[in-house]
């Protein structure tokens, strides 16, 4: 089952692993951008923000879901790594005790802060109602988005990449069928959108456990599922950390779309829009970042160190070269690409300064990101926290306020603050990954 990444050329073994990655991600996102598409073609502005602000608070909670599954992936390929296969199957069964328990939790507490998580979204009359249906049904099928992130973390620990991809590749294609029927046929806006994303997902997890089953590809037995307190805080030792910094994330992003949805629908929209743009350009970085923990876990496990960090900066290097381009590209299509899913000029003019700001973040990203991978496989998880939280406190939040209210009608200066932050992250990585090497050589 388990597939060893711990020799032959790195860059091929980077390219190999990560490239399935970057098509998993993509059809994960075209999960949101298939909504806003299709939302945008049978329903008004009103639909079209409903759906676009009630994504981007699934979208929080999917990221933390996977952040706290990075401990998984981690703790999984160190053990394939020194050949421990005990250890990993022990890994396996304490990850699904502990994803069964917080997917519920997590279901019941979100359904009981439905209400206020519209209040702070500060999301416009004219799309509360739509967004309450949105969040309702998605909230339902936390379970399976979860379901869905936990094997996909298993897999990839064990060094397989492509099998996630396929399963989502399943899903996603559900997902556009469903969409056009609720949507389209059934006219049952952001509502039909959570349904068909919900159903979709659900689908892909059973999918994925009739592959696991029908091939036998974990061995795993009774012991395997008996709780560790050992286990689980290791699995949480990492996870923790990033599943914490990345809610955070997303929370600094709510609050700059909040500031925005208080500027009025044509903004709210705008933005809405260009969070979903912004999601595919930062494909590569996301990749880079999930590839880095996976393939240096399994090298650190081995003792590889010096491949771990060959690693590291050969993603790094792809990451950037990558978003830079994607930059400059973005500057002069801007307008066209924003109009792809909405057809009003008002908000394809203000997506499009969003936007032309925003897009510098896709470069700095791309090392921070592949940083924080590194980290999270040296099981230093704690500093991809820090920077993420000096960068929200001290630059992505503040700036992106002043902006909002020193520029009252240009949203691009407010895009800008997202690239400043990643730019204090940047120097904060450096800093802590210098100071690594001077207190081991070999880390």
């Amino acid at each position: 089952m388990e597939i060893n990444r711990t020799s032959g050329s790195i860059l091929k073994m980077l390219l190999a692993f990560s490239v399935p990655y970057l098509l998993s991600y993509f059809l994960q996102t075209l999960y949101g951008l298939a909504d806003l598409f299709i939302i945008g073609q049978f329903s008004d502005v009103a639909g079209t923000t409903a759906v676009s602000v009630g994504s981007q608070v699934m979208h929080m909670v999917t990221v933390m879901i996977v952040g706290l599954a990075m401990g998984t992936t981690v703790m999984i390929g160190r053990a394939v790594g020194a050949n421990r296969r005990e250890e990993a199957a022990h890994a396996v069964g304490n990850t699904i005790l502990l994803f069964v328990a917080v997917s519920l939790a997590l279901t019941a507490v979100l359904l009981l802060l439905r209400e206020p998580i519209i209040t702070v979204m500060q999301t416009p009359a004219e799309a509360v109602d739509g967004m309450k249906d949105y969040l309702t049904i998605c909230f339902i099928g936390i379970p399976f988005i979860t379901a869905y992130n936990v094997i996909s973390s298993i897999f990839r620990g064990l060094g397989d990449s492509k099998s996630p991809m396929y399963f989502i590749a399943v899903a996603c294609c559900a997902n556009i069928l469903l969409d056009y029927l609720f949507i389209g046929f059934f006219r049952l806006g952001p509502a039909g959108a959570a349904l068909g994303t919900t159903l979709a997902q659900s689908f892909s997890v059973v999918i994925a456990l009739v592959v696991i089953i029908r091939k036998k590809m974990l061995s795993l037995t009774r012991q395997s599922f008996q709780p560790s307190a050992v286990v689980m805080k290791s699995l949480l030792a990492v996870g923790l950390p990033v599943a914490v910094q990345d809610g955070c994330i997303q929370v600094s992003f709510l609050i700059i779309s909040a500031i925005a949805n208080s500027r009025g629908l044509t903004d709210a929209a705008a933005v809405g829009v260009v969070e979903k743009i912004i999601g595919i350009l930062f494909l590569i970085p996301s990749s880079m970042l999930s590839s880095v923990s996976a393939l240096c876990a399994q090298n650190i496990g081995a003792g590889f160190y010096d491949r771990a960090k060959k690693t590291l900066f050969y993603a790094i290097g792809i990451a950037t070269g990558v978003g830079l381009v994607a930059a400059v590209c973005m500057l002069f299509a801007a307008e066209a690409v924003v109009g792809l899913f909405v057809s009003d000029g008002a908000v394809i003019l203000a997506g499009a300064q969003y936007l032309h700001g925003y897009v510098w973040d896709c470069v700095l990203a791309g090392i921070h990101f592949c940083f924080s991978g590194y980290f999270c496989a040296c099981k230093k998880s704690g500093i991809s926290f820090l920077h993420n939280i000096i960068s929200i406190i001290c630059a992505r939040i503040p700036l992106a306020y002043l902006a909002s209210k020193m520029f009252p009608d240009n949203l691009m200066p407010m895009g800008l603050a997202t690239a400043v932050g990643s730019g204090v992250s940047v120097i904060v990585c450096v800093i802590a990954y210098t100071l690594m090497r001077k207190k081991n050589p070999e880390s």
